[in-house]
């Protein structure tokens, strides 16, 4: 039994529908050029670009230069110093050296840090108790730092030092085996940590 047959209707003007291009509706147009325009509003709010805090200290390439630790990894190898830093000192004093509230003094600009090496070389030997002062400010210490520096060798002490006067912006100088051995030698018969106003009266040298 055959199935009737079925009219398919012919659109007006007897021709089959195509496909074809329909103007843009205008405010989807409207919609588009304001997202792009939030989206370049948001970047510059949210973005470096010509921030001060960014860019306002370099002036130039040799500005920017000048603000650059000096290339010292012929003076002595960062890299294995780096690994001792971390195996001795990130633990309190932090990957990035500003050390942690109460347990720990920051090293970033510190005048311990970029002062004296004579000074410097005996905290790590001996240890330090009490509170002391950085840059004018008094720092309490919750405990005595530890002579987390007596077992190593004059060399290895040396690279961590330098490291930490070198590092995060510090711009000390480096501290070699000699100056650390000499130090040891000076300070052989001390058994108990130092105190602020013990190293503040050492003669900077």
């Amino acid at each position: 039994m055959s199935s009737p047959s079925q009219t398919i209707p012919v659109p007006p003007g007897g021709t089959e529908p195509r496909a074809g291009r329909e103007p843009v509706p205008v405010w989807l147009v409207v919609g588009f050029l304001c997202a792009i325009y939030w989206a370049m509003v948001y970047f510059d709010l949210h973005g470096g670009w010509f921030r001060p805090e960014v860019y306002a200290p370099y002036a130039s390439a040799a500005n920017l230069e000048s603000f650059q630790p000096p290339p010292l990894d012929e003076a002595f190898p960062r890299a294995r110093a780096k690994v001792l830093y971390e195996k001795n000192c990130e633990l309190c004093h932090g990957s990035d050296g500003m050390g942690k509230p109460g347990q720990a003094p920051h090293y970033v600009n510190s005048d311990w840090v970029i002062g004296s090496p004579e000074r410097l070389i005996r905290i790590p030997n001996q240890g330090l108790t009490g509170p002391i002062k950085i840059n004018g400010q008094e720092w309490n210490q919750v405990s005595s730092m530890a002579a987390m520096g007596a077992a190593l060798s004059d060399e290895e002490l040396s690279y961590v030092l330098s490291y930490i006067r070198t590092s995060w912006g510090n711009k000390g100088s480096v501290i070699t085996p000699d100056q650390v051995n000499a130090v040891r030698k000076e300070t052989a018969k001390r058994g108990q940590p130092w105190t602020d106003p013990e190293l503040r009266a050492l003669p900077e040298k």
